[in-house]
């Protein structure tokens, strides 16, 4: 399976898109026992883009919204495992730029999660969902990285 992180606007330059391509590169290493193929970061110009275009076939696709399920680091690893275990050929997390996801992504999604009720950048949410990514990664893989 194949971790996209499906990002509205541009920002490749900035420091959180690095912080979070890090994260990722950490999370597809670790994820190699798992049968994880690769963890990326795709940037999407909402403007000019079909965000469902992005998508690789059969892929599941989780919207991260303040009004979606708050999951603990745990419960977002066991459905990371839940993905794997059917075979998924990609699972993306899908984070929208400053007016958030469109309407089409928020339909198309299997699930909607939050971290936490309040508003965050969409900067922030980059570098947070790779974090988390990576952090399930370990969960699955029994490392310490994610303390109880």
């Amino acid at each position: 399976m194949k971790l996209l992180l499906l990002a509205g606007g541009r920002a490749a330059a900035a420091a959180e898109t690095r912080d979070a391509q890090d994260y990722l590169k950490r999370a597809a290493a670790a994820g190699k026992r798992l049968g994880l193929k690769d963890a990326a970061l795709v940037e999407i110009d909402e403007r000019k883009a079909n965000w469902l275009d992005h998508l690789p076939k059969g892929a599941v696709l989780l919207a991260l919204d303040e009004r979606g399920d708050n999951l603990s680091s745990p419960e977002l690893a066991s459905l990371m495992r839940k993905h794997l275990d059917r075979a998924a050929p990609a699972l993306a997390l899908a984070i929208g730029a400053a007016d958030g996801l469109p309407g089409e992504v928020k339909a198309a999604a299997q699930s909607t999660i939050a971290f936490g009720r309040a508003t965050w950048p969409h900067m922030l949410v980059r570098v947070m969902a790779a974090e988390q990514i990576y952090r399930a990664v370990t969960i699955l893989n029994d490392h310490p990285y994610h303390r109880v």
